[in-house]
């Protein structure tokens, strides 16, 4: 337990997306494999050892400068990319084809070539933007009722038979090549929803293209997320992409556009996605700075943003929104499933420490945060608002994954446990718990510098399938765990 602590302690020191080592692990986990796909003649990939050939630190700072409200916007640009069915033939090398890299006289050494980044830390000053689009009408102010919700009795703690390494799904020499065929050279998160029947969608977080240097998504096109589609229903050697949103030839374009200014918007971070009939919703967090305290990040708010031409271009909605008040508000890093009648919200901090809050909102009212319930107390209630919800997880948790196993009737969450060094899996027999103590699905003796964890919504009883990330290969790799 100490040592589980103290580890906790120093990954909180460490900063964002990184967990450190440590020698406490299950003598009898299975040993990780990697499996093959369709690119199985390209040389394995390898995930990055513990000294990187490259290491970015920026040197941060202080600029005033003045900031324009509403932010600039561009119209987006989208094209239909036909590519090769085999996606170990490079359909643009004009594009992708950067040559060796010029060797430094650090790497001749094997340490790795530090590069001194300045980074402006803007302290801005608000003036007039371009004059904005009409807003629409708010919607009308909803008065839900308070409702029961006693929590369910507690199910025993899953059993993990077995977890296995499937695919790199993302990078140079995935499964995906999707360095040749979007310009994705690194990247993280994975974030799955069943987009329409028979189709999943999965959402990227931060993304480089050219000159990608890992730890951390370091290098040049740089979008801040990206989205995938796939019919693949094969997920024993992992998920093939069918295609990306693309803006160009081989490009993958951003989504959901941030202004890119630290201390202002430095990012905008998917966290779920889900469809309801031809929309496509996606929460996401407006990321003001990685610059906080340790172990946290400041959001501006969480969001909700829709697609109504399936994911192609995106709205962020002006008022499914959920500010973050003094720096710690709930609900600003959201997971959200469709169930039954109603939407459930389950969210955290702007921290991976934090509680996990969860609320309901009626499936046709998801964009009216007035029409929210929150859990409290075993009830649903709108009263208090968002701040008022109850924990129905105590934390720590970052990178939360939620899903409805429709199969087995029963709830499914995983999430980053700082504490228990790696990703864990809970369920529980309603959304607001009892939830079952968690099991780990994947450790940091095995994958230093690891984050995410997202369950593919085609998982089964028995097989379960999320997507991790690593701070030092900067990429995703889909796991593959046999439950119960």
């Amino acid at each position: 337990m100490q040592k589980r602590i103290l580890a906790a302690l120093l990954s909180v020191a460490l900063g964002a997306g990184v967990i450190v080592s440590s020698n406490e692990g299950d003598a009898h986990a299975e040993p990780t494999r990697v499996g093959s796909g369709p690119c199985s003649t390209d040389p394995k990939p390898v995930h990055v050892g513990p000294i990187p050939k490259t290491l970015e630190m920026p040197i941060q700072y202080p600029v005033i400068s003045p900031v324009p409200y509403p932010a600039p916007t561009t119209a987006p640009v989208r094209i239909q990319t036909d590519l090769p069915a085999d996606p170990c033939t490079d359909p643009c090398p004009d594009l992708t084809d950067e040559g060796p890299a010029p060797q430094s006289l650090a790497g001749l050494l094997g340490l790795p070539e530090l590069i001194l980044k300045p980074q402006p830390f803007v302290f801005g000053i608000p003036v007039p933007g371009p004059q904005p689009d009409p807003l629409p009408s708010p919607p009308e102010n909803a008065t839900p009722a308070v409702d029961p919700a006693p929590r369910s009795p507690a199910r025993a703690t899953p059993r993990v038979r077995e977890v296995v390494e499937i695919s790199k799904q993302t990078g140079a020499h995935s499964i995906n090549r999707t360095d040749k065929r979007w310009q994705v050279y690194g990247t993280d998160l994975g974030i799955m929803w069943e987009s329409k029947p028979g189709e999943i969608a999965t959402a990227f977080g931060d993304t480089v293209g050219r000159g990608f240097h890992p730890p951390g998504g370091m290098g040049g096109d740089w979008r801040s997320n990206v989205l995938a589609f796939s019919t693949d229903s094969e997920l024993s050697d992992g998920v093939s992409y069918d295609s990306m949103v693309t803006d160009s030839r081989c490009h993958a374009a951003e989504l959901l556009s941030s202004r890119k200014i630290d201390n202002v918007e430095i990012t905008t971070i998917p966290t779920s996605g889900f469809a309801i009939g031809d929309r496509q919703y996606m929460s996401y967090m407006s990321m003001r700075t990685w610059s906080s305290l340790p172990g946290t990040f400041f959001t501006n708010h969480g969001g909700i943003a829709y697609s109504d031409d399936h994911g192609q271009t995106w709205t962020k909605d002006p008022f499914a929104k959920w500010d973050n008040i003094f720096g710690l508000s709930k609900f600003q890093v959201s997971a959200m499933v469709p169930q039954g009648d109603y939407v459930y919200m389950f969210g955290t901090p702007p921290t991976r420490l934090g509680d996990v809050g969860l609320a309901r909102v009626p499936k046709d009212q998801v964009l009216n945060t007035s029409a929210y319930q929150y859990w409290s107390n075993d009830s649903w209630t709108p009263v208090g608002g968002f701040e008022a919800a109850s924990p129905v997880v105590t934390g720590p948790v970052g990178e939360l994954s939620v899903r409805y196993d429709s199969s087995r009737n029963v709830w499914q969450m995983s999430y980053l446990d700082t504490a228990r060094l790696g990703i864990v899996l809970r369920e529980s027999d309603s959304p607001q718990g009892l939830w079952s103590e968690p099991a780990q699905l994947v450790s940091v003796t095995q994958y230093p510098q690891l984050y995410g964890g997202f369950i593919h919504p085609w998982s089964t009883g028995e097989d379960l399938y999320l997507n991790i990330s690593t701070w030092n290969d900067y990429n995703v790799y889909m796991m593959g765990a046999k439950i119960g």
